[in-house]
């Protein structure tokens, strides 16, 4: 598959999604207040910055961070103009695979423009690493992020609560209910939620 046909088929995706979860996320525990979500916990956002705090000791985000070359990528939720990185990173005790899509935005974005000045066009970055297993066997262990630029979490309201976007994104309680990152991803063509063929997903070992 093409880089822009797998946008392009991920967009699709996501436009018809109607977001279930805002049904089916929620789940309150009877006799109890605690309320249980797939994504956006305080665990998910603990994680999320201890991912966010690796790669950039890793120089893959932030300021110092390699510079790659950009390609067009032509299809929402991801960047006109997308620059990927895909390696393992260490995050405590676990070694998982990462990858990371810059996702570059503007009325004038181009490949030309953004080489030129990648801060001007970053509006988000856009991370799957996969975790231990045990996370979320359902869906290879994948654990997803939306960072802005900064590292700070991008957040959606939903049925009533403003949601960090970190986690299980988004999860709903069969496979059929599933949607958001989950939803889309699951339809990559190798079976490893991994849209671009060049990417070799290896096997969680803990």
């Amino acid at each position: 598959m093409s880089t822009s046909t797998a946008n392009t088929t991920c967009a699709a995706a996501t436009l018809l999604i109607v977001f279930v979860f805002t049904i089916t996320a929620f789940q309150t525990t009877r006799g109890a207040e605690a309320v249980t979500t797939p994504m956006g916990s305080s665990q998910d956002i603990t994680y999320a910055t201890r991912l966010w705090s690796a790669m950039h000791s890793e120089k893959l985000v932030g300021a110092k961070a390699e510079k790659l070359k950009p390609f067009f990528g032509g299809a929402r939720p991801h960047g006109i103009i997308l620059e990927l990185v895909y390696r393992n990173l260490t995050v405590g005790n676990h070694s998982g695979f990462l990858v990371v899509k810059k996702n570059y935005n503007g009325t004038d974005v181009s490949v030309a423009n953004v080489e030129r000045n990648r801060a001007k066009y970053l509006s988000s970055i856009t991370v799957m690493y996969r975790r231990e297993k045990g996370y979320d066997e359902d869906n290879q262990n994948w654990f997803w992020v939306k960072y802005r630029p900064d590292g700070s979490l991008f957040k959606k309201d939903m049925n009533g609560k403003t949601i960090a976007l970190a986690g299980r994104i988004l999860k709903g309680k069969t496979r059929d209910e599933n949607a958001g990152c989950i939803y889309c991803h699951s339809s990559a063509r190798a079976g490893d939620y991994v849209f671009y063929p060049e990417i070799r997903v290896p096997p969680v070992n803990d």
